[in-house]
């Protein structure tokens, strides 16, 4: 499995906000993200950096406490990644989860072997110690395994918080060291008392105080891009969701008028999007957007492409040509502002440095389209506000900022838009066929108030037609088909069971009032191994 990547901690993303951390050393767990949230959730800042941070590194960010992911090697494997094991002496409290607290184990004088009986799913936990760590969690509480080493011999000083019916070690501690490790993951939903494992850490263990909240940020983070930006004038791409729109926002909030909105309508929006966007922005809270209506060269790109690879590559392409024309055209410009989130920054490594100034400056529009990167001779330093926050705390941005509810909550939308719901060749008559049925999907979740039920719900236009009869008459149109999941991240998904009432009101309303359209059907895969979207 490839480690994570990660931002550098001696710059500024580990410094004005974090008077209480904890930190998250990674060694590759698919959870080291998730910790970082729970963490959040306590209202304490958190974030993940490498492993392979030293103890020196770490005592100079003055974390409250640390926390060893979990991951997917064996400890005793040649090529198990260590941490250094100068970070036992730091005197800062430390929870191993998993992968996590084997090291901690083997690095202290214990030991850990291959388990006789490996454990993954569900577990009851039995408690032997609940001081600290396992204070208010219930006996028999259920805790999530995944695991075939196990801890056969504590190090010394550590005692027995619990174990499970195959598990003799599933929580660990040194109360005197403050040094603590659970075999299970309190950080996943499955974990009925998880996040009470995580408080305890947090609050009880490591003494930190609840200051990481939305209001602290907004204050913060506007000073901060009053400080960088100056009197300079910043361009930002605006796509009209939930990202780019808090980032307007905020710099709007910061930099007025310095800031410049270019909206590329290329052509692939939902129906009355694109006007409902430069609307709200100009009429409602008076940000200038500079509207581009690219949409012909937009589908002439896409004239006799098939290929969804090809189709997202010339997207992204042209939509770089256009955003370099009309940068030039309205700028200079000194600033690109970009939506960057905090997974980003942990899973991408798509960052250049300037030599002369130490700036990172921009190769991909990550707020607006996900595809390609600008030339490289197109330099704007880059303004990331949002580069600290998860999702859900960039919609908390937004409310508290102002954000209208319909653009905070809105369904995640791909950059390529209605083009890769399009399979086969885009046109302007499938295009208009695929926009009228997205908008009945969207009017009757709405209306019958289940929007907010759906992590997406969407309608895909697949390029065959079927027989059909209207009246007295043989038709021959395409089908449509519905797409609604549910999800808390996106990675994962499971197809939504819809109420066959709304099923039906929508197929009817689509077959009635959109022309050309004389089926509709319902996707029933998950992902995996399906995606959400079909191209």
């Amino acid at each position: 499995m490839t480690l994570t990547t990660y931002t550098d901690t001696s710059s500024d993303s580990i410094a004005k906000f974090n008077r209480q951390m904890i930190v998250i050393l990674d060694f590759g767990s698919q959870y080291s993200e998730l910790i970082a949230r729970r963490i959040r959730e306590t209202q304490v800042y958190s974030e993940v950096i490498s492993y392979r941070t030293t103890a020196a590194k770490l005592a100079t960010l003055n974390p409250k406490g640390i926390i060893l992911s979990g991951g997917p090697n064996s400890v005793y494997d040649k090529r198990a990644p260590h941490c250094d094991p100068e970070i036992w002496n730091l005197g800062i409290p430390i929870l191993g989860v998993c992968y996590g607290m084997q090291l901690m184990v083997q690095q202290l004088g214990g030991e850990v072997k291959y388990a006789q009986l490996a454990e993954y799913g569900k577990a009851s936990l039995l408690i032997n110690d609940s001081r600290n760590l396992l204070t208010h969690l219930e006996e028999g509480t259920t805790m999530w395994m995944s695991h075939g080493d196990s801890v056969t011999k504590m190090p010394p000083g550590f005692e027995l918080l619990a174990h499970t019916y195959n598990t003799p070690c599933a929580a660990i501690a040194n109360h005197e060291k403050k040094l603590y490790g659970t075999q299970f993951h309190p950080e996943v939903v499955h974990s009925i008392e998880g996040q009470t494992l995580i408080q305890n850490f947090v609050y009880h263990i490591c003494k930190c105080k609840p200051t990481w909240t939305t209001e602290v940020f907004i204050e913060e983070v506007i000073r901060e891009i009053r400080a960088k930006v100056g009197d300079k004038r910043v361009l930002l791409a605006l796509s009209g969701g939930v990202d780019s729109s808090t980032l307007a926002f905020l710099l709007h909030q910061a930099i007025g008028d310095q800031l410049t909105c270019m909206f590329i309508d290329q052509g692939f929006m939902r129906k009355y999007e694109p006007e409902n966007l430069v609307k709200i922005f100009h009429e409602s809270f008076h940000i200038s957007v500079e509207y581009v209506n690219a949409r012909d060269r937009f589908l002439a790109k896409l004239k006799g492409v098939t290929d969804p690879e090809q189709k997202r590559k010339l997207i992204g392409h042209e939509f770089i040509t256009v955003f370099e024309e009309e940068s030039k055209r309205l700028g200079p410009f000194d600033y690109l502002a970009q939506g960057t989130l905090y997974p980003d920054v942990i899973e991408s490594a798509d960052t250049n440095v300037d030599p002369k100034t130490g700036e990172r400056v921009a190769v991909k529009i990550k707020s607006h389209h996900n595809v390609g990167g600008l030339p490289k001779d197109l330099r704007f330093k880059l303004v990331e506000p949002l580069r600290k926050l998860f999702k859900d705390e960039v919609r908390n941005v937004g409310r508290s900022i102002g954000l209208p509810e319909e653009i905070v909550r809105r369904h995640p939308f791909p950059g390529p838009g209605l083009a890769i719901r399009i399979l086969g060749e885009v046109t302007n008559k499938r295009l208009k066929i695929l926009r009228d049925a997205d908008f009945v999907v969207r009017d009757e979740i709405q209306q019958q108030g289940m929007y907010h039920n759906f992590w997406q719900a969407f309608a895909v236009l697949l390029p065959i037609r079927s027989v059909g009869v209207m009246g007295d008459q043989r038709t021959y149109a395409y089908p449509i088909v519905l797409r609604f999941v549910s999800s808390e991240d996106g990675m994962t998904a499971d197809w939504f069971r819809v109420p066959y009432g709304l099923l039906e009101s929508i197929s009817n309303r689509i077959v009635n009032e959109v022309k050309g359209v004389n089926r509709v059907v319902y996707d029933i895969t998950s992902k995996p191994p399906g995606t959400i979207e079909w191209e």
